[in-house]
């Protein structure tokens, strides 16, 4: 071999050595690494796990036994220790009463899913224990919108289980969310609490209460084929008079005998027939009402009017504002139509309008109602008692003329009564109960 093989051979040899190196590094930095993340997820859910087990009287009497027991050793403290020590065992004994809460099967029925405002629903849950020891006495959690029901479960055999009635008192006008329930562990002194969610949740639809109102006051028309308008043209049902005939009328319109008389051709003219269709506005901002009782009044008040509306099969709107950011008031018109195609969609689209401190004033709202459909018969305003009656007569100019409008004014405080101003129908209603009276007062007046 000679001098420059030997070279290459050491070369090589050099070579492999470090490839081999390199790969051994590589290898035991992605050990390394590996271990890193392994550590941080460990870490992550311990820390985790502390903050949803361990409660504030746990975490103060951990840190002053684990303080206790160092300073006693350090300083020879006897006291310290000995206390430090009680403080660790004690927080050690609740542990066990953590073990269990998985064990259990939930299952929340209600017995009904819409309620009236006022009225309390009942429902059941059956608790049963899936597990394969005896299950300890525990607690259930059922959140009911911004409250909480608590429930005892008592001991469970394996295979065994217990059915707890639940009542949910009278409830406010609203969506209420029933759940997700939550088994609850923990000592008795409250150092440490460990909870289990799960996913059965129920939406409750709590409506709210209306007055049955007479069927010839929805719309105080009573047309069944339309309501003659002002309005002439070619072809209808309501005949208006004869007029001569112009290019581009239709030849099915023409009146013989007229025609025969004057010598030129003379077709019918008609009245325009219009479906009674009624539109309902809501107003929602929270300055138009006095107080929230107030607002509950209108909503109901609005709700029964449309509900009479929907059983007389008539067409119907029902328009309200909606919510805006702060950001874009003045500049957007955002309104919302609740649902008219039945009376439970209606009723629950009640239960989701709220009094709101940044939306459209009802003006706007009117306007869209006009803008959305401009054969309207009849409109009904619901208001509060903060607007003035100028107010609501420049309220009432947004709706075309031969467009009958009533304003219900929601005060708690009046009396009620009916104003006639001008072509404006004012209601002024202490309860819903006295919307019936007066719409039928209006109606044969």
């Amino acid at each position: 071999m000679t001098l420059n093989d030997s070279r290459v051979a050491r070369t090589q040899t050099s070579g492999h050595t470090t490839t081999a190196r390199t790969q051994v590094t590589t290898v035991g930095g992605r050990r390394i690494v590996g271990a890193v993340v392994w550590l941080t997820e460990v870490g992550a859910a311990t820390a985790e796990w502390l903050r949803d087990t361990v409660r504030p009287a746990g975490a103060v009497l951990a840190v002053a036994g684990t303080a206790g027991l160092v300073l006693g050793l350090v300083f020879g403290w006897v006291e310290a220790i000995v206390a430090g020590c009680l403080g660790l065992l004690l927080l050690a004994m609740a542990v066990p009463f953590l073990f269990g809460g998985r064990s259990y099967d939930v299952d929340l029925t209600m017995t009904h899913q819409r309620v009236v405002a006022g009225d309390a629903v009942d429902g059941r849950i059956v608790v049963r224990n899936v597990g394969r020891r005896t299950a300890l006495p525990g607690r259930l959690d059922v959140p009911v919108g911004r409250g909480l029901i608590e429930i005892g479960v008592p001991l469970l055999r394996p295979a065994q289980q217990v059915v707890q009635p639940v009542e949910i008192p009278s409830l406010r006008r609203g969506i209420v969310t029933v759940g997700p329930v939550t088994t609850v562990r923990g000592d008795p002194i409250g150092m440490l609490r460990r909870e289990r969610a799960f996913e059965d949740v129920h939406e409750l639809f709590v409506h709210p209460r209306t007055a049955t109102l007479p069927s010839t006051s929805a719309g105080l028309i009573r047309d069944l084929e339309g309501a003659a308008t002002r309005r002439l043209v070619d072809a209808d049902m309501s005949f208006h008079a004869i007029r001569e005939y112009t290019p581009g009328d239709s030849r099915r319109q023409v009146h013989w005998k007229s025609t025969a008389k004057t010598g030129r051709l003379m077709v019918r003219q008609y009245e325009e027939s219009r479906r009674s269709r009624m539109a309902v506005v809501l107003a929602v901002a929270a300055t138009e009402y006095a107080d929230a009782d107030e607002f509950e009044l209108a909503v109901s008040c609005a709700a029964s009017l449309g509900l009479r509306a929907v059983r007389d099969a008539r067409e119907l709107d029902i328009l309200a504002g909606s919510a805006i950011p702060r950001v874009v008031r003045g500049r957007l018109r955002a309104v919302q139509h609740l649902p008219t195609i039945a009376a439970r969609p209606l009723l629950d689209g009640f239960s989701g309008v709220e009094r709101l401190e940044n939306t459209v004033p009802v003006d706007q709202v009117c306007r869209a109602a006009v803008e959305a459909n401009e054969r309207l018969s009849v409109a009904f305003l619901v208001l509060g008692s903060t607007l003035t009656l100028s107010r609501v007569r420049q309220i009432a100019l947004a709706f075309p003329a031969d467009t009958a409008v009533f304003a219900v004014i929601c005060d708690e405080r009046a009396h009620p009564r009916l104003q006639v101003l001008g072509s404006l129908t004012v209601l002024t209603v202490g309860t819903v109960d006295d919307l019936a009276g007066l719409l039928l007062r209006g109606a044969t007046s």
